[in-house]
């Protein structure tokens, strides 16, 4: 069985959404386009946007890895700019966005109701207050390897409905198989229905 892999940096791996590095080359199979908040380059975000766009193709599946972070140097004025436009070209090309966010959780909420499109939450490692708030203004959560060891995480996870999660590696070292069967083991359905479930919830992002 095959597992898709949500969010990942292996240009091996072809199932899977592959975060492409700002200002890389995409792949031929699924990726991911964005300006990462330790990325943005103060002077040069319009050339930094015109790459981005210039890199939509068919295979781009979402914008991102794109977002907030509290603890990067860049100005957060100018992060939630270029936030908002690339939220603005998700709204134009139809795609979801991948949401990179540290300590700014609030002010990513902030910013769903500019969006059309879904809104993912990659690697999700927080509290059931966060994840609640998120999922009541209608995010998607994907989780990662902290699943495999973080109890609280694994009670969190138990209450995500399953209509609202994907499951990534990020770029951590280890085997999706596992994520996925501790994951089935989390939820209490089998790894067929977990495996159909996710490709459900892909399909819905997609179609907006």
């Amino acid at each position: 069985m095959d597992y898709f892999d949500f969010h990942h940096h292996k240009k091996n791996l072809p199932y899977g959404i592959y975060n492409v590095d700002t200002e890389g080359i995409p792949p031929d199979f699924l990726y991911s386009v964005g300006i990462h908040p330790k990325d943005i380059r103060p002077g040069f975000i319009d050339n930094q946007l015109c790459w981005l766009t210039s890199n939509i193709s068919e295979n781009c599946f979402a914008i991102g890895e794109c977002g907030l972070d509290s603890l990067v140097s860049i100005d957060p004025k100018i992060q939630e700019d270029v936030f908002l436009r690339q939220i603005e070209i998700s709204n134009e090309v139809k795609k979801p966005l991948i949401i990179h966010c540290v300590r700014k959780f609030y002010e990513v909420i902030s910013f769903r109701k500019k969006a059309e499109q879904a809104m993912i939450i990659h690697g999700f490692n927080k509290k059931q207050n966060i994840a609640e708030d998120l999922l009541r203004n209608n995010f998607y959560l994907s989780f990662g390897k902290a699943v495999l060891y973080n109890l609280s995480l694994q009670n969190i996870l138990k209450t995500v409905p399953s209509d609202k999660f994907f499951l990534e590696t990020d770029n951590d070292d280890f085997t999706l198989k596992e994520l996925y069967q501790k994951v089935s083991e989390i939820k209490g359905i089998s790894l067929e229905q977990l495996n159909k479930q996710i490709s459900e919830n892909l399909e819905t992002i997609k179609n907006g």
